[in-house]
């Protein structure tokens, strides 16, 4: 009799083992938020950190706060190794989608502590680099392009919209595209960890509002990947709730609007598909009340059923 239990419980706990081994397989990514609101908060700003899962070679999405978050992230037991250890060993390259301070002035504040990386985006992005941060009457010339003398810690690489490129010290590709943020070009960036995929967008406004095809176009990119299963998440931004006037939404998103886009992307790709790819949402705009406000209207008028998601500053979202 106690061998068949002892069987039975052997064969349980292997099949266990098995389902778990599996689940893990089904994996692509892991994303740890250094940052999720639009705003105010200088310790809580647009970054996140993305790698194969399983893996501790990041890439930086956005870097608007770096160190508070991965400290909350430590304290959140992600990381067992000091904060400038994961600064300067785990973040491999920098993805900027625009020049705004609220998504790199982490990477600003924390660069005489960094090591060598590349800072991708987009030609206009570069520019402001070069002209108003790394200058030596602003901070001090870390690049290695722009005012002498060049420090060379960072190297500039300007992304061509649609090439996908793979990024050293990972396992990842990226492919830009760009996007209509009032009076700045914004960036979208396509990540790839061997055919599984997440889209991540800067700071951006609806195509009706913007004059822009630019949305559309990204949606039909992407339309593919989410028929067939491979792109896991969009993070796409709202920053304010439905009540802030069309004309004051400064190239962002309203609950209405975020659904609005959603539906075209429906069209594109089938209301289940896309019931199948988790929606994050980011760059919420403080107070707290309002962040609730926008949740609540999001909710509300979530006819399609998206899996939603609202990130938290620290805390790892594995999928």
């Amino acid at each position: 009799m106690l061998s068949v239990l002892y069987k039975n419980a052997l064969l349980s706990f292997l099949l266990f083992i098995m389902a778990a081994t599996t689940f893990a397989q089904t994996r692509s990514f892991q994303l740890v938020p250094l940052g999720v609101k639009g705003g105010i908060d200088e310790s809580n700003l647009s970054a996140y950190l993305v790698a194969p899962y399983g893996s501790s070679n990041y890439i930086c999405l956005d870097a608007g706060t770096l160190h508070a978050g991965i400290e909350k992230a430590i304290a959140n037991k992600v990381f067992s190794i000091p904060a400038e250890q994961v600064l300067k060993k785990y973040i491999k390259a920098y993805f900027i989608s625009h020049s705004h301070l609220d998504h790199l002035s982490g990477l600003l504040i924390n660069s005489p502590d960094d090591t060598a990386k590349t800072i991708y985006a987009n030609a206009d992005c570069i520019d402001v680099f070069k002209n108003n941060y790394f200058t030596w009457k602003s901070w001090a010339n870390f690049a290695n392009d722009g005012e002498k003398p060049q420090l060379g810690k960072y190297r500039y690489e300007v992304l061509a919209p649609g090439k996908e490129i793979s990024v050293n010290g990972t396992a990842l590709k990226v492919q830009s595209f760009p996007l209509s943020h009032s009076n700045l070009q914004s960036t979208a960036f396509l990540v790839n960890n061997n055919g599984s995929y997440l889209l991540y967008l800067g700071d951006t406004g609806p195509d009706e509002i913007e004059k822009s095809h630019n949305l559309q176009n990204l949606w039909q990119a992407v339309a593919p990947l989410i028929k067939t299963g491979q792109l896991k998440a969009i993070m796409i931004e709202v920053s304010f709730a439905n009540e802030q006037p069309d004309k004051t939404l400064f190239g962002h998103f309203t609950p209405n609007w975020l659904m609005k886009e959603m539906s075209t992307l429906s069209q594109l790709t089938g209301v289940k598909a896309l019931q199948s790819c988790k929606i994050i949402v980011t760059h919420v705009k403080p107070p707290q009340s309002q962040i609730n406000h926008i949740i609540q209207q999001l909710k509300d008028i979530n006819s399609l059923h998206l899996n939603l998601i609202y990130p938290k500053q620290g805390k790892p979202i594995l999928f």
